[in-house]
């Protein structure tokens, strides 16, 4: 009688040594995936530290998977909270630089314009001060209008020429120009309030100043206050001739022009 095969044992042991490589490959990529999700929301300094445990993975070394969360551990917080000093530190030596420079450019163009000022013998009707806004330059309405009137004069026109050239600056800067009045009340053909007329005034001596081709058109805006932002008393004809002005205001750079302009 012929001997029966043995029949192969059916639960033979399976070869499982691919699970150790194979868990150590999902780590890694569970380590990459925790480094790719921080460094979405952490900045470079952090990002360089992240990179640093995540190298370390793959050598063997303390990695990122050591940590409890991805913030870093306190001696390494504090380098990266120092860098955020320095960098804050140095953006406000630069901020404080470019001011002391613009500050000095507003002041060169002030020396010009009260150059201008003394060579044509216009004490009594231009003036120029430094102020918080900027460099503000402040004409008699007397210079270039008649009373009542917002048509600059033929004769003051080339006058007016003249000031264009002194807002020539490079790189342009920011000019608002302003008309004011006194208060005493105006109602013409033309203007039914001190406020209408102190409008059309700075309006059209903008436009003849924006004729210079050397001034560029978007800087330049125009507003009225009418009889609402007095620098002297109304109660004396002195005062009223102060407050009947137009002015042109040099901004600061990087300063822009509100949005109430007229």
């Amino acid at each position: 009688m012929a001997r029966k095969k043995k029949k192969k044992h059916e639960d033979e042991h399976v070869d499982e040594s691919w699970l150790v490589p194979y868990a150590d490959i999902l780590t890694l990529l569970l380590a990459l995936f925790i480094v790719l999700f921080a460094s979405s929301s952490v900045d470079a300094a952090k990002f360089k530290m992240l990179s640093k445990s995540f190298n370390e993975v793959f050598t063997g070394g303390t990695g990122v998977m050591d940590y409890s969360s991805v913030t870093p551990p306190e001696s390494e917080q504090q380098g990266i909270d120092q860098l955020e000093d320095e960098k804050k530190k140095k953006k406000e030596k630069q901020e404080a630089a470019d001011k002391t420079a613009d500050q000095e450019e507003l002041e060169n163009v002030e020396k010009q314009v009260k150059q201008f000022i003394k060579d044509k013998k216009l004490e009594n009707q231009l003036e120029t001060k430094l102020t918080d806004e900027g460099l503000l330059i402040t004409i008699k309405d007397s210079i270039f209008f008649d009373s009542g009137k917002a048509t600059i004069r033929e004769q003051d026109i080339p006058l007016a020429e003249e000031i264009s050239d002194l807002l020539v600056l490079n790189p342009p800067r920011n000019i608002i120009i302003s008309g004011h009045t006194d208060n005493m009340p105006i109602k013409n053909s033309q203007f039914q309030s001190n406020w209408h007329l102190s409008v059309m005034r700075a309006v059209n001596f903008m436009g003849l100043l924006i004729e210079n081709p050397k001034l560029d058109a978007k800087v330049f805006s125009a507003k009225g206050f009418g009889e609402y932002k007095p620098v002297a008393t109304n109660d004396t004809a002195e005062g009223r001739s102060k407050n009947r002005r137009v002015e042109v205001l040099i901004l600061p750079r990087g300063a822009t022009v509100s949005n109430n302009e007229e």
